[in-house]
């Protein structure tokens, strides 16, 4: 395994796998903010809440 790191530069090496993953991070986020599900910004629609309709009936049985 050494004999890989002598014949590659590791500062060049690691300075473009860290911007790989940072481009590939940007790309994830970007697609995630796109969808609205995951819109995390814009914030989703409320959904339509289902309220149970309560109704007193007073009667003299």
């Amino acid at each position: 395994m050494w004999r890989v790191w002598q014949t590659f530069n590791p500062q060049r090496i690691l300075s473009a796998l860290a911007i790989f993953l940072f481009t590939l991070a940007i790309l994830i986020h970007f697609i995630l903010l796109s969808t609205d599900r995951y819109n995390w910004l814009d914030g989703s629609a409320p959904a339509a809440a289902s309220a149970a309709v309560v109704t007193e009936t007073t009667g003299s049985a």
